[in-house]
C-alpha cells in the first residue's frame, strides 16, 4: 500500500475525533471561537514537530519563496472560513445537512486539479468521487433515504449554501496546500508538509487573534478559561492537518481528499461499537458505497 494513503487514513480518523470535540464545545464558545482554539493550540504542536525534524534528525527546512508565503496564507485564510462556514452550516440546519453538503469539497477539489493545477483525474476517478460523496450523503442522514430527499430538497436552505461554500473553501486550501508543498525545492516529503503545516498554523493564529480582537475580544477569554476541552480539538486537528499536508505533499489532492471521506465510515463504525446501535441497512450500504468509491479511486489512479 503506498504511504499515502495510511497517512490519509489516519487523517480522516483525527479529522473525525477533532470535529465530534469540536461541536461540543459549541455551548461555550462562539463559531469564531471553536475555530480559533483549533489553530491556537495547533500551531505549538506543528512548530514543535519541525523543530524535532530539524534539530533531532538533521533536516534541513526547504527554501521559502515569496511564493510558497503567499500559497499558505491564502491556504490558511481559505481554511480558517470553510472551518467558520460549516459550523454556521451544522447551528443553522444541522449536522447532516453541514457534512453532507461541505463534503462536496471532494469534486470542488477534483475540479481544481483539473483545470488549475494540471493534475487531471481520469474518468474512473470522477467515478468513485461520486460514489463516495453518495456513500456520504446516506451515512450523514443514518442510512434513511426519506432524509437524503429532504437534505437535497433543502439545497437552497441556508444551513446548505453555507456547506456548500464551506465545501469550496476546503478545496482551495487544500488545492494550495498542495501548490505550496510543490514549491518547496528542498528536504524529503515530511519536512516539506510539516513546514506547510507549522507556517499556516502560525498565521492563522495571527489572523484568527486579531479578528476576535477587534469583533469578538470576550471569546479571547472563554478561549482561556476552557482550554482543558480546547486543548483537545487542537492536538487532533495538528495531528488531521499533518496528515493531510504529507498526504498531499505525496499525492494529488484530489486523490487524498478522495480517500479522506473514509472518515464517514469511521463515524458509523465508532456510533455502533460504543453505542451499541444495530446498523440499518441504509447505513450499510452507505459504508459500502464510501469504501467501493475509494477503492475505484485508488484502482484507476
Amino acid at each position: 500500500m503506498p504511504l499515502w494513503i495510511s497517512i490519509t487514513i489516519a487523517a480522516a480518523l483525527f479529522q473525525n475525533i477533532r470535529t465530534t470535540m469540536q461541536q461540543k464545545i459549541r455551548h461555550v464558545l462562539s463559531v469564531d471561537g471553536a475555530n480559533f482554539v483549533r489553530y491556537l493550540y495547533g500551531a505549538p504542536l506543528a512548530l514543535g514537530m519541525l523543530a524535532f525534524l530539524v534539530f533531532a534528525t538533521g533536516r534541513e527546512i526547504p527554501s521559502l519563496s515569496p511564493t510558497f508565503f503567499a500559497l499558505v496564507t491564502l491556504a490558511g485564510v481559505a481554511q480558517i472560513v470553510a472551518t467558520s462556514l460549516m459550523i454556521h452550516s451544522f447551528s443553522l440546519r444541522n449536522y447532516a445537512v453541514g457534512t453532507v453538503y461541505s463534503k462536496t469539497e471532494t469534486v470542488f477539489v477534483a475540479l481544481y486539479a483539473t483545470f488549475l493545477a494540471s493534475e487531471p483525474l481520469k474518468f474512473g476517478a470522477w467515478i468513485g468521487i461520486l460514489v463516495c460523496l453518495s456513500g456520504v450523503a446516506i451515512l450523514s442522514v443514518r442510512g434513511s433515504f426519506a432524509n437524503i430527499r429532504n437534505v437535497i430538497a433543502d439545497l437552497t436552505h441556508k444551513g446548505a449554501l453555507y456547506g456548500i461554500l464551506s465545501g469550496l473553501f476546503f478545496a482551495v486550501a487544500a488545492g494550495t496546500i498542495r501548490e505550496a508543498s510543490k514549491h518547496e525545492h528542498s528536504g524529503d516529503f515530511m519536512v516539506r508538509g510539516i513546514t506547510v503545516l507549522a507556517c499556516m498554523n502560525t498565521i492563522q493564529i495571527v489572523i484568527m487573534a486579531a479578528y476576535l480582537a477587534i469583533r469578538d475580544r470576550p471569546q479571547l477569554g472563554k478561549v482561556r478559561h476552557n482550554w482543558r476541552s480546547s486543548i483537545w480539538v487542537g492536538i487532533f486537528s495538528v495531528l488531521g492537518s499533518a496528515g493531510w499536508a504529507l498526504a498531499m505533499t505525496l499525492e494529488n489532492a484530489a486523490l487524498v481528499r478522495a480517500v479522506g471521506q473514509i472518515e464517514l465510515v469511521f463515524t458509523f463504525i465508532a456510533s455502533h461499537l460504543v453505542l451499541k446501535e444495530r446498523p440499518s441497512v441504509g447505513e450499510w450500504i452507505g459504508s459500502l458505497l464510501v469504501v467501493g468509491g475509494v477503492v475505484l479511486v485508488l484502482i484507476v489512479r
